[in-house]
């Protein structure tokens, strides 16, 4: 891939929004129509769920919904031949399954370093669950949300990301706003729902409204950001 503008991240909750479709429209051909590569090639980085078979599926399903027919699962312990794949890559999606797993593993093997060099050569970039917190500010460690805890991730979103936690009213997300202190964003992005970070740096929620968090002072400021045509269905 030849370097090109930058372009948007997407961050899904799950991966249902792959396969949505709105007013007869694939969503993931929305996605594949901002290429321009005419056989557009996709990686998955399965390094957060151990490159588990059956999510691989979903994300090959996915891709051939949109007619992107060239892809490849980068592994945990990736060759040569995977590397170079994924640095020519027009898509790369960050998987679901544990944030500090996936981001210890590719911490280790380099392939955090590489997902710098892919969205600066103008790749988009896809977390799907623990893959969306990864492309935020800071990840953690689920079962314990003490400060010791975090850690600091690619931070491509200047936000904490935090997914599909509606039913806890994105307690912990206000807490790691709350710890991280000044200029501190947090967004809630709900079951079934992405939000779309665009280069000129607005957010765009997808299917259902986002939720945002900021410290202002010593209070914790909510906001509800809605999808566009929310309004017009």
């Amino acid at each position: 891939m030849s370097p090109s503008a930058l372009k948007p991240i997407y961050l899904l909750a799950d991966s249902q929004t792959l396969f949505w479709v709105d007013h007869g429209r694939r969503f993931v051909t929305t996605i594949r129509d901002q290429l321009e590569s005419r056989t557009p090639e996709a990686a998955y980085i399965g390094a957060s769920n151990g490159d588990r078979a059956e999510f691989y599926s979903i994300f090959q399903a996915a891709m051939e919904q949109a007619s992107i027919y060239e892809y490849r699962l980068v592994p945990c312990v990736p060759s040569k031949t995977d590397l170079e794949f994924l640095l020519r890559a027009d898509i790369v999606v960050l998987s679901g399954g544990d944030v500090e797993k996936g981001w210890k593993i590719m911490t280790e093997n380099g392939l955090k370093d590489r997902l710098v060099d892919c969205f600066n050569s103008g790749a988009i970039l896809i977390g799907v669950s623990a893959g969306a917190v990864q492309l935020g500010r800071i990840g953690w460690r689920e079962e314990n949300r003490s400060q010791t805890e975090v850690f600091p991730t690619l931070g491509f979103v200047p936000y904490i990301v935090s997914v599909h936690k509606e039913d806890e009213d994105w307690e912990g997300l206000k807490e790691f706003v709350t710890f991280i202190g000044d200029n501190a964003c947090g967004i809630g992005v709900p079951t079934g729902a992405a939000a779309i970070y665009h280069p000129d740096h607005t957010l765009q929620p997808v299917r259902r409204p986002v939720h945002e968090f900021r410290l202002k002072d010593t209070e914790i400021i909510s906001s509800i950001i809605f999808p566009a045509d929310m309004n017009e269905k």
